[in-house]
């Protein structure tokens, strides 16, 4: 196919065109006269004209690289293809949209006429440049767009380094017209451009907004069928998230599915990021009968989430209850996500010097609806902040501004421990929010409206009696929860906790739960080759929550313990089917406990709350089945108790159960989620006009089929759009003219009549309507049922007990496992034990050994023996044996009789700490003082290698002093 050559008369006739003159900015400098500019260009033209292009070092310095390198490869091509050369430049020259000035010039008129056309151009240029700087000057500096400012490596580089060049060319320009320009402007007026008035479009100004609230969140932005980021939270995405983010008018810019919102949002609170989600509160039939309807959507912030606080229905995956559904699948998240504030008492002189300070602190998890708090004293070690982080393991700090040296030590180091994406998260707050007078003020003001009868004035009295570094912690996590709309959690004081009571559990600190590996090895700080580990056999989530709780806190109360006893032995022997029924009921479970706390803060899908319902009332049936068999076989006071009870607390869920429509449920669908809409005027009364409009429309039909003299017309419904009349294409002269075509194909044509247009516009108005009155009345249908949330979360406390009890059983059952005898003396008495941990792992290879300690005859063990012979598994074997006696589990050994003991210390290894300053000795006398200072007769003391720190003759002598204490000036 030919194509026709560009003459010379052509280029001079017809002016250069839109994408020429975007390119003359590439060919001309901004500065200096048109005359040495243009000559610079034609003579090496003159020069050569039979040339196909000219060389790259005649272009002018403007021309950018790649344009030079293409012009020589047109010329490469020619010379392969056996073309005429000249011819082959004409063509590059044309394409490059230079063709009107590197002509020879065969007259002068049309030299010139060319010439003003590009000092025309070239004035274009100047006038567009100094408008954009001047609008470049005038943008208000705010800290946020020197952050937008950036570019972020994973981008379109063509696109910024093209803008990169403009800004850099016309930046002389600006400046020496800026005056001129500036007269005209006043020193109040904002940037603007012809079509918003502003730098910014209205999206990215609305932005700007929230961000400036929320400068520490990245903001997941709802943009119709996508989440959008912006400026720097973009580029976080980008890295985090691994996906494309570019330059998008003034920021760059990054987004995701919708349906994927979940996935990203873990994944970015995962590595510890705050998260907020932006969605549109405007659907778009009511925005265009709003007075607002020529503006962008109304936006705000529905939720913010961080480690400790990710709950609701847009960081778990909406819920499929099919017949085939994997319980296992749903809710499986076992972990602890403890938010724990600590807060320290103002210092004297002398504490300050020795480092002792007086302690608070708060433990809160949001996901499960427990809350712990404690005070104490504690040394410049911070042994004891160390041992409750350590129990509690917390997924995020909250803390003041400002610490003492040693805390913020302490911090740096428990944080710096764990891997990038499992590290704790710290978030800090001003010092003010922290100060006793502000605290108290806040608490009053949270727990004021509960106190209307004496059970809210306890409750609240019980409130005002803890420690000060408590009540300020207490305030500080009600601020904070607030922010994410979970501070409902904190309003029943009466379910607060004491994390360290020392007249129930026994004293076990960080040291010894680090020693002795109890929730997780010292290899990789995995729960793999723990004690939790050898215990846990549980079935659902709830129950491994509550049976770390167990392990980490032995009872002291020999009642108690007795009582946990005498179940798993009646697990263990008895031939009932109760329990097996019993056990593959908690098999198929999901996470109640985590779902109701979700119901309760009303952040739960309509899936998830079926779900949850629906278990619980299954539940209640097969329990209530089980009563009679419970009565008459089993005998333990704690089983039967526990079975009994459930059904009762159950008994609430079976009416909100009916009042729901199965299906609307699974599908989320909230306008048919209830059956009865008696209780619901609202939404009945919603419906009703929506019905009324849709018989018209009906009734309406007669009418069209009057006028099209077709009694057969019928409504059609495509890609969505309803109640259109379908017409064949060949019959479109019976359309009246006022009718409005919807759609057509190549036979048929769709109509809306005048009267349809009216009715469906005002119809999807009322749909809108109805989807926004349903959602409100939802709300208060969740807010009714946690009326009933305390009952349902001791149902659930009395399934974890089963569930602990059962999996102790199972432990048990492993073999050459005896039940211990708990007595109040203090002995230990232990025939052929084993180290729980090591036994499972090599099985019989280890040889088990027998311990005989009393407080009336031996007291003292010293263990000596070769390296590798097993003297630190014995001594720790002796130490797991005791803790699991007073969990209430059966221990690996043929005959065990444990006095109570109060607390479990130990010295162990030989290691410094980088993070503390302090040596390997240093270390092992720091710890060692800690243990003579806390231990009491009733404790049960490890130290391993004590004195290896130093040198022989003083190891020996530390050595000996401490045992002499023991024996010989212990006092109790």
């Amino acid at each position: 196919m030919s194509r026709r050559k560009p003459t010379s008369g052509d280029a001079g006739a017809a002016g250069p065109a839109p994408e020429r003159q975007a390119v003359l900015s590439r060919f001309f400098q901004s500065t200096g006269s048109l005359k040495s500019t243009s000559s610079r260009t034609v003579a090496p033209q003159k020069a050569a004209p039979d040339s196909a292009a000219p060389p790259a070092s005649t272009f002018p310095p403007q021309l950018p690289p790649h344009v030079a390198m293409e012009v020589d490869r047109s010329k490469k091509r020619a010379l392969e293809n056996n073309e005429p050369v000249k011819k082959r430049a004409k063509k590059v020259q044309e394409k490059e949209g230079g063709s009107d000035l590197v002509m020879s010039g065969d007259s002068e008129p049309k030299k010139c006429l060319r010439t003003r056309i590009v000092s025309k151009s070239l004035e274009k240029l100047k006038e567009f440049r100094c408008t954009s700087a001047l609008l470049q000057d005038r943008v208000p500096t705010e800290p946020l767009q020197e952050t937008f400012a950036v570019l972020p490596k994973c981008t379109d580089f063509d696109d910024i380094s093209l803008k990169r060049a403009k800004n850099a060319v016309s930046s002389e320009d600006s400046k020496t017209q800026s005056h001129q320009k500036g007269k005209t402007l006043t020193s109040d007026s904002k940037p603007s451009n012809k079509r918003t008035k502003s730098i910014y479009t209205p999206l990215e100004l609305q932005y700007i907004e929230m961000k400036q609230q929320h400068k520490d969140v990245i903001l997941f932005v709802e943009c119709g069928y996508k989440y959008r980021f912006f400026g720097d939270d973009a580029e976080i995405a980008a890295r985090e998230l691994n996906i494309y983010c570019h330059l998008d008018h003034n920021f760059m810019t990054a987004s995701i599915p919708t349906h994927r919102l979940f996935v990203h949002v873990r994944r970015l609170v995962a590595k510890g990021y705050k998260v907020g989600v932006v969605k549109q509160t405007e659907t778009a039939a009511l925005k265009a009968i709003g007075d607002n309807k020529s503006t962008v959507f109304s936006r705000k912030l529905t939720a913010l989430y961080t480690k400790s606080t990710l709950i609701g229905e847009d960081v778990n995956p909406l819920i499929k209850l099919d017949d085939a559904v994997n319980v296992d699948e749903i809710m499986t998240d076992t972990s602890t996500n403890y938010l724990l504030c600590i807060c320290e008492n103002k210092e004297t002189v002398k504490d300050k010097k020795k480092g002792n300070i007086y302690i608070g602190i708060v433990g809160v998890q949001p996901a499960t609806g427990e809350v712990v708090f404690d005070s104490f004293q504690d040394f410049a070690s911070r042994s004891e902040l160390e041992t409750r982080i350590l129990c509690l393991q917390p997924v995020e700090l909250l803390l003041p501004s400002d610490l003492s040296q040693q805390t913020e030590t302490l911090i740096r180091r428990v944080t710096a421990a764990s891997v990038r994406d499992d590290r704790i998260r710290v978030e800090r707050m001003d010092n003010i929010y922290f100060e006793y007078s502000y605290a108290f003020q806040v608490v009053i003001d949270f727990y004021a409206n509960d106190i209307v009868d004496v059970k809210g004035s306890q409750n609240f009295s019980g409130i005002m009696n803890l420690e000060r570094p408590v009540i300020c912690s207490l305030a500080a996590v009600i601020r904070y929860l607030k922010e994410f709309n979970l501070e409902k959690i904190l309003s029943k004081p009466k379910n607060f906790k004491h994390l360290s009571s020392e007249m129930e559990f026994m004293t076990i600190n960080g040291t010894t739960l680090r020693n002795l590996e109890i929730l997780q090895n010292q290899t990789d700080r995995k729960t793999h080759g723990s004690l939790l580990w050898v215990l846990d056999h549980t079935k659902t989530s709830f129950g491994k929550r509550k049976l770390k709780k167990w392990v980490t806190q032995p009872l002291l109360k020999l009642r108690v313990i007795n009582a946990r006893l005498d179940a798993v032995s009646e697990v263990l022997h008895s031939e009932s089917s109760v329990f097996g029924q019993i056990e593959s009921h908690l098999r198929k479970l999901p996470d109640i406990e985590r779902g109701l706390c979700s119901i309760y803060h009303k952040k739960c899908s309509t899936q998830e709350f079926f779900l949850i319902v629906k278990t619980l009332y299954h539940l209640k049936l097969e329990f209530q089945a089980l009563i009679p068999a419970a009565n008459s076989h089993i005998q333990s006071k704690l089983l039967q108790t526990v079975i009994l009870e459930i059904p009762e607390l159950l008994s609430p869920v079976e009416h909100y159960l009916k009042i729901l429509n199965e299906h609307a449920a699974k599908i989320g669908d909230k306008t048919e989620l209830f059956k009865d809409l008696s209780d619901f005027p609202l939404i009945k009364k919603r419906k009703d006009e929506i019905q009324e409009v849709t018989n018209k429309i009906q009734i309406h039909l007669q009418e069209i089929r009057r006028v099209l003299k077709n009694p057969s017309a019928q409504y059609v419904t495509v890609s969505g759009q309803e109640y259109m009349i379908e017409i064949k294409n060949s019959a479109l002269s019976c359309i009246p003219t006022d009718w409005v075509k919807v759609g057509s194909t190549k036979a048929v044509s769709r109509f809306h009549s005048p009267f349809i247009v009216e009715n469906y516009r005002h119809l999807n108005q009322l749909r809108e309507q109805l989807v926004l009155d349903c959602s409100a009345e939802w709300l208060g249908f969740l807010e009714n049922f946690n009326e009933h949330y305390h009952s349902l979360c001791k149902a659930v406390y009395h399934l974890a007990t089963l569930d602990c009890i059962f999996s102790l059983a199972n432990v048990a059952k492993q073999g050459n496992y005896c039940r211990p005898t708990l007595e109040e003396g203090r002995k230990i008495i232990i025939k052929n034990g084993r180290h729980p941990v090591i036994d499972v792992l090599l099985g019989e290879q280890y040889v088990p050994n027998s311990t005989n300690l009393s407080g009336d005859s031996e007291r003292v063990m010293i263990i000596t023996g070769p390296n590798m012979g097993g003297k630190s598994s014995y001594i720790k074997q002796v130490a797991l044996i005791t803790i699991m006696a007073q969990i209430g589990s059966y221990v690996p050994a043929e005959e065990a009789t444990i006095g109570i003991v109060d607390g479990i210390f130990t010295r162990m290894g030989a290691a410094d700490n980088i993070y503390k300053g302090q040596s390997t000795f240093m270390e092992e006398l720091t710890d060692t003082a800690e243990i003579i200072r806390k231990a009491t007769s009733q404790s049960l003391v490890i130290l391993d290698e004590l004195g290896r720190g130093t040198s022989t003759h003083d190891g020996i002598a530390i050595a000996y002093a401490t045992l002499e204490h023991f024996i010989r000036d212990f006092v109790n």
